[in-house]
This record gives C-alpha cells, sequence and structure tokens, in this order.
C-alpha cells in the first residue's frame, strides 16, 4: 500500500481511521467518548482545509473551500454538543 502523496489526502486518511477509532468507541459501549471522537475529528479536518493550500488539498476537497469547512465544522461541531447535551 503507498501512501497518499499530498498533505490533504494523508490529513482525510487520519480523519478515516478517527472516525472508525469513534464507531468502534461507539459499538463497545462510551458512546459519547465516540461520538466526540468523530466530531473532533470533523473539526479538525474542516480547520486542516481551511490552511492546506489549493495544490496539496488531495482527497480532502470536496466541493469548493467554503462549502468544505462550513459542513465539516458543522458536522463536528453538532456532534459534540449533542454527545453534551443528549441525556445518558
Amino acid at each position: 500500500m503507498k501512501l497518499p502523496r499530498s498533505n490533504g489526502s494523508r490529513i482525510y486518511l487520519l480523519h478515516l481511521v478517527a472516525v472508525a477509532v469513534g464507531l468502534v468507541l461507539v459499538a463497545v459501549g462510551p458512546w459519547r467518548a465516540g461520538i466526540t471522537v468523530i466530531g473532533a475529528s470533523f473539526l479538525v479536518a474542516a480547520a486542516a482545509r481551511t490552511v492546506v493550500p489549493l495544490d496539496h488539498t488531495g482527497m480532502l476537497r470536496v466541493r469548493g473551500k467554503a462549502f468544505d469547512v462550513l459542513w465539516m465544522g458543522f458536522l463536528g461541531a453538532a456532534l459534540v454538543v449533542l454527545a453534551i447535551v443528549v441525556p445518558g
């Protein structure tokens, strides 16, 4: 397996790993921790999409920069807030 060449693709790969870890946490019990990990991963990916130059975004780029940052930021913030607010 070859590692991705662009920084954005590496960040995307780390994002996928973090989401997988979060899903495992949700499946085995501490669902709040899992949802928080997934939400934090989206927030980090949104921040990375903000600072990584366009020619290095790779798989991190889906649509335009504004859409990607706003959508991933919204999803991340919503998941973290829901993990905090939803009663146990």
